[in-house]
């Protein structure tokens, strides 16, 4: 009778499992084919899929929650950006030139930090009675991150920078201002 017992278990158990399953891939296929075909309209699509995917469970089918994970992961990039430029500038026998335009570009990513968290702010109310304008400061915002995103490069201009410590600040920089940028398409594309 145990035995009989266990096995009626197993099989119930196992029977529900069975059902939940297709709900579950269908409703995280959904939110996957979403995120897809969002970023697809996006300037670096790839990167956007890459980057957003992974978050397809919590963004499920909602464009706005989309552009908060687009945002949340820019800002993440921005930060570790900033990170990799200020180690740059411990780094021991900088010249002042270098030394001074690392700078500019560490005070760059923060106002481009500060830009992104002012975008996530006015996306917040864009359920308000002014989301127009909200929905235009998240979008004024946004510019601004990738502004300042592309002065932290220009500080290198007409200087004699160590051309390793330029391209890795290039590289960092130019990976976020595509995070930005796919961040900005997506929320153009809200309304």
């Amino acid at each position: 009778m145990e035995l009989i017992t266990k096995l009626l278990t197993i099989s119930t158990l196992l029977l529900i499992a069975s059902h939940l399953h297709p709900i579950s891939a269908s409703a995280s296929s959904s939110s996957t084919n979403f995120v897809t075909k969002s970023c697809n309209t996006t300037t670096y699509p790839s990167l956007c899929i890459k980057t957003l995917k992974p978050l397809a469970s919590k963004v499920g089918t909602s464009p706005l929650r989309l552009c908060n994970a687009a945002l949340t992961v820019a800002i993440q990039g921005t930060n570790n950006c900033s990170a990799t430029v200020t180690k740059l500038l411990k780094q021991k026998g900088l010249k002042r030139a270098e030394a001074s335009a690392i700078k500019e570009c560490i005070g760059d990513m923060k106002d481009a930090v500060y830009e992104l968290k002012q975008t996530v702010s006015a996306m917040g109310h864009l359920r308000d009675a002014d989301r127009e304008f909200q929905w235009a400061n998240a979008k004024t915002y946004a510019s601004a991150a990738i502004t300042d995103a592309e002065t932290c490069v220009d500080a290198f201009l007409g200087r004699k920078v160590n051309p390793t410590v330029k391209k890795k600040i290039r590289s960092c920089v130019s990976q976020v201002q595509k995070l930005m940028s796919n961040a900005l398409s997506l929320i153009n594309h809200l309304y």
